[in-house]
Order: C-alpha cells, then structure tokens, then sequence
C-alpha cells in the first residue's frame, strides 16, 4: 500500500494520505520546503530543505521519523540548500547550494563527504539515475550536468580530468524547472523543463538532444510514463500537457507538435507530478492547495486531496509497508531525544582528516543486478591507502610495497571493468536511439520539423 506525501512552500507541514482509501495519516509539522525540496530517505525517513527566508545566507535540513509528527533533527548546512536528492538504498544525501555548489553527505555517520562547484547560479533539481551510478543537475543557468558517481569519488580521476560532469545541456535558455531519468542507467533518457517553455528530451548514451517540445505555458513539473511513451508536463496554466517521446503528433495539434492532448482541473498552476507506476496513477499539485490523482488510462480524476494550507510543491509516492515498519539497526543512529534517525548533516567536511580528500571514506558498489553480473566494488583512493597502511605495520616493506602494487593493479582493473560495462549497455542501447534519430529524420525530409 502506497501512500502520498506532500509539501508547501509556506510552514503549512507536511501531509500524508492513504493512497488507496484517502485517509489521512500523520501531519508532519513545521516544514516550508522549497521545490524538489522534499524527499523520502531509504523509504525510512523524511528529509526537507527549508528556505524561510529568501534572504538569508543560511539555511537547514530537517528530518522527520514516520511515527512522529515533530522535527526529530535539524541539520544547518553552510549557505541555503534547495533541492534534495537521495540515492534508492538511502545511503547519501545530495543537496544543490544557491551558490551553484552540490553537497553529498553520508546519511549513517552525517560526514559530508564531498563538494563541488557544479553551476554558475543556483542548483533548481536533482535527480538520481535508476541505478544510482549518475546525479543530474539543473541550475538556474539554464544548463543540465550530469555527474557520475565514480568520478566524483575518484581523486586521480578529478585531479586528470578537465571538468567533473560527464555532459552538459546547455540547450535551455533560461532557468531549469525540473528533470526526470528513464530507466537504463547510463543509457537512459532524461527530459529537462524550464522556463523558456520548452522540454527537451536528451540521450545518456549519446550526450545530444533528442526532442525538443514548445509548449503553450511553462512548464514546472514533469512525469515519465513507466513505459517511456509519454510524459506529462504540468504548466502555469493549471494544465497538464502530455508530450510523445517516441511519435509525432500531427503539425494541425492545437498545443503544437509532440503534445498530444492535455488534462485540465487545477484552478491555479501545476507545481509539481508524480507517477505510481504499480496504480497507474498521476499525482498533481497546484498553488490551489490541491492534489489530485488521475487515472492515467481514463484521465479521469480517481481522488482529491487538500493541503492544509498555501500551494503545493512536493509530492511524493511511498511504499507504506517499507516505511513505517523502519526499525534503523545502525550504531551512528542519534539517541537525542529518544529519536531513532541518523545524526545530523556536518556543515563543513571534517578538519580532522589527514589530507585534502580524507574526507572520502567511501565504498561505491553498483546495484545487487550489477554486481550479479560483474563482482567488483569501486574504492576510493583513500581507502586503499588506509589497508596500505595496515599492510605496512603488519609486515616488512618489500611485501608491503608488493602489496601496493597489486592494489594499484586492482584498483585499474575495476576501473576498466566500470567502463567494459558501461560501453555494452552504451551498445545494447544504440539500436533504440538510432531508430528514434530515424525517425525524427525522417520526419524532417517530409516537411514535418522536430
């Protein structure tokens, strides 16, 4: 059983209905969170960005156990956070600054584990991938970077490399709104809305423009169809446009070319989607304090639920059994209070580490489908350094320097292996964007633009 987690901009809490019956649950309070603000960690905890003041250079994190309607932590991150972002299992939590910088933490111990300057203007979105080896961004700028994981954790790849992102969009013309990944990893398609009413839609594999869609409004939210047919864009005229990704729309379209019909009940405009693939529902918030559920077969409107007060800007699907049954095992859970949650967010990477990227202490192993196909974990450097220097303690400094070696060796071989792996589903993906670049061609030589 699902349930529908929702939040305002103004400090009118959190609230969380019964997907099925419409009942509501718990309403969480104290909570103003900015959009893409708010988000479920691990399926265990909530977590919330809060900007309550738009000039303040601070700001904070807080979180929120399932059984308690009261703040149990608060974090204060060095400036202002806006988006949130968390990785499936709820391992790290990544933040995007208003000064263009992204924050990871490490939800277990609070270490924040890195920071990069990754735009030139505030952070609006993040999303990860579905495997969680990639992090995309988008930013006031009006650009979209995507990030891989694997090279944010790796010192000598950062210290080769001439820039951190593995692409960046720059197709938009003003500020990024939202983004939504497919599914295939590296291989996925991503689709960006922004403030120039366009939505593109972007090739991984390809790192090049696939789609780009007008739109009659701008577009602040989006919403992938699980089978990637469509998406559903949510604009500041109280509809929502449903654009093809995979087949034109007829150039006589009253919306325009690509958007193939539209769903309107919001009396204000659409704020933020979501999709419960396992209903066949779409969720929708609008600054009229409503959320609605849609039957995406029928489009006809299966349930309502209203905020407390002021617009709605986050929506969220949670899977109850997983997240109220939560019983955290870990020893660097915070005992404050009685809370069960992990510690609070650091401020500043730890000063105590050794070295200028001590502050890396971080194993990063692919998804259980991937490690069935391919054993390897990826180390940071300074963890192998940390078992080097074990080795040499423990015995003499010819065998520890064999030792060196062969981790060194391994190191490169894991690496090669994460490349091996991604180039095959680069592969196995070629043929499905090559047919749709086809076909976008051909539409072109017979008078219809893409």
């Amino acid at each position: 059983m699902e349930v529908v987690v929702a939040s305002s901009s103004i400090d009118a809490g959190i609230g969380c209905w019964d997907l099925q019956t419409g009942a509501e649950q718990l309403r969480y309070k104290s909570c103003a969170s900015p959009p893409h603000g708010l988000v479920c960690v691990g399926q265990r905890f909530l977590a919330s960005s809060q900007l309550r003041d738009p000039s303040a250079n601070s700001g904070s994190i807080l979180y929120w156990s399932w059984s308690k309607p009261q703040i149990e932590v608060k974090s204060f991150p060095s400036e202002p956070i806006k988006p949130l972002a968390a990785n499936s299992e709820g391992t790290y939590i990544v933040g995007g600054g208003v000064s263009g910088d992204i924050y990871l933490w490490e939800v277990a111990t609070g270490r924040q584990l890195r920071k990069w300057h990754a735009h030139y203007r505030a952070v609006t979105c993040l999303v990860f991938s579905d495997d969680d080896s990639l992090l995309i961004s988008g930013s006031e700028d009006g650009s979209v970077r995507v990030w891989s994981l694997f090279m944010i954790f790796d010192d000598l790849g950062r210290q080769q490399a001439d820039h951190l992102y593995e692409h960046n969009f720059s197709e938009h013309t003003l500020r990024v709104t939202d983004i939504v990944t497919g599914y295939g990893g590296c291989n996925a398609i991503i689709v960006s809305a922004s403030e120039d009413r366009t939505c593109k839609v972007w090739s991984l594999s390809k790192g090049r423009l696939l789609r780009n869609i007008i739109f009659p409004s701008i577009i602040d939210a989006i919403a992938l169809d699980p089978g990637e047919h469509v998406f559903y864009a949510g604009s500041r005229d109280g509809k929502i446009y449903i654009a093809a990704l995979n087949a034109e729309s007829t150039s006589s379209s009253k919306y325009g070319l690509h958007i193939i019909n539209s769903l309107s009940n919001h009396s204000k405009a659409v704020t933020c989607l979501a999709y419960c693939g396992s209903r066949n529902l779409l969720l929708s918030g609008s600054d009229d304090g409503m959320v609605r559920v849609w039957d995406a077969k029928t489009h006809n409107i299966d349930r309502v639920f209203k905020h407390a007060k002021g617009p709605v800007n986050n929506i969220l699907v949670v899977r109850q059994e997983l997240c109220f049954n939560f019983r955290p095992n870990s020893q660097a859970s915070s005992r404050r209070h009685g809370s069960l949650l992990p510690p609070a967010l650091d401020k500043y990477a730890n000063p105590t580490d050794e070295d200028a990227d001590a502050d890396v202490k971080a194993v990063i192993g692919l998804q259980s489908t991937c490690r069935k196909s391919m054993d390897v974990s990826y180390f940071s450097s300074h963890v192998i350094n940390n078992q080097i220097k074990e080795l040499q303690q423990q015995g003499s400094s010819a065998a520890a320097e064999m030792e060196m070696e062969r981790l060194k060796l391994d190191c490169r071989k894991s690496t090669r292996m994460v490349q091996q792996w991604k180039k095959m589903y680069e592969n196995m993906h070629q043929i499905c964007i090559s047919e749709l670049l086809d076909g976008n061609q051909a539409g072109i030589s017979n008078g219809n633009p893409t």
